[in-house]
């Protein structure tokens, strides 16, 4: 007779062979739809990519707004600065804002291109079918997805730009004197904004944004084919070749439009009782902003960590 325990190893075995345990456990994931998946996919790897160079991120942060301490400083010593003062953890700061984004940034854009390009296509048959109704349709999704993801990035704004020294006297217990914080998380930034003005307040700095989609997207893409057309022929199919001209295509036109990512970032702190920019004075516009910058910060600042996005490429 066989014992219970040979009868429950030989099931187990059973299972092993046929498959049915391993269906059974994935069976939930396998009913998902495809994009579901891809989506949920790009999410884990765009959260884990963007805790990667979330340190770099919140030097750029620091750099574009002129933080406190940090108006004439480099990266490196930036990074040495926000460690010395808030430890490991500061490099994080405002990241999970970033990570929550990244889902619903993805799914709205990806849902949002087809009908945009379904529309065009209908409406402006006389565009043909190419690269211009990809690149209009692309810009429309993207705004969209930006429209409506919008204060998460104003909120990984506002809690990157709080520099709070959270070393201790021990001999005195007290703290070193700085400012406190005018946000403790995500939730206040937005609770606080939206008290103090309203869904406009949780707006404050989109237009730069929007304005440098379109531009953006047409660099890049005429970028991306010139490159290309002076690569061998033979190597053009190659896939490291077309990541590398996409990667430069990208860089470049990151470096064009960059000015305007300056006057978001500045438009998006202004407010704080702490910032440095510009007195009490408020951009109205992206052109405003880009000339107030030149004229009272000079034009370097328009591109002041730029040098951060040459280095996360490398």
């Amino acid at each position: 007779m066989g014992s219970p325990q040979g009868s429950t190893l030989t099931t187990n075995m059973t299972g092993l062979v046929d498959g049915s345990n391993a269906r059974g456990k994935v069976s939930h994931i396998d009913c998902l739809p495809v994009y579901v998946k891809e989506l949920i996919a790009g999410g884990a790897a765009g959260a884990f990519a963007k805790t990667t160079v979330a340190p770099l991120e919140r030097i750029k942060i620091l750099l574009q707004t002129r933080t406190d301490g940090f108006q004439s400083l480099g990266v490196y010593k930036s990074l040495r600065k926000v460690l010395k003062h808030e430890g490991l953890l500061g490099f994080y700061k405002g990241n999970g804002a970033s990570v929550i984004r990244i889902i619903p940034y993805a799914a709205l854009h990806f849902m949002t291109y087809e009908q945009y390009r379904g529309w065009i296509l209908d409406n402006y048959s006389f565009l043909g079918s190419g690269p211009v109704i990809d690149l209009l349709a692309g810009s429309a999704s993207g705004g969209t997805a930006v429209l409506c993801t919008y204060p998460l990035d104003l909120a990984r704004t506002k809690l990157a730009y709080q520099v709070v020294d959270t070393r201790t006297n021990f001999r005195s217990g007290i703290r070193s004197m700085y400012p406190q914080p005018a946000y403790s998380g995500i939730r206040d930034v937005l609770t606080t904004v939206y008290k103090e003005g309203g869904i406009r307040g949780l707006y404050r700095g989109v237009g730069p944004t929007l304005t440098g989609i379109l531009p953006y997207a047409g660099l890049k893409f005429y970028i991306y084919e010139t490159v290309k057309a002076h690569v061998p022929e033979e190597h053009q199919k190659s896939i490291v070749m077309n990541l590398s001209c996409g990667a430069l295509a990208g860089l470049l036109g990151q470096t064009f439009t960059y000015p305007l990512d300056v006057v978001r970032r500045q438009m998006q702190v202004e407010s704080l009782p702490c910032s440095t920019i510009h007195g009490q004075m408020r951009y109205r516009n992206s052109w405003d902003g880009l000339t107030s910058i030149v004229r009272n910060q000079g034009w370097r600042q328009l591109f002041a960590g730029l040098s951060i996005n040459y280095i996360k490429v490398i």
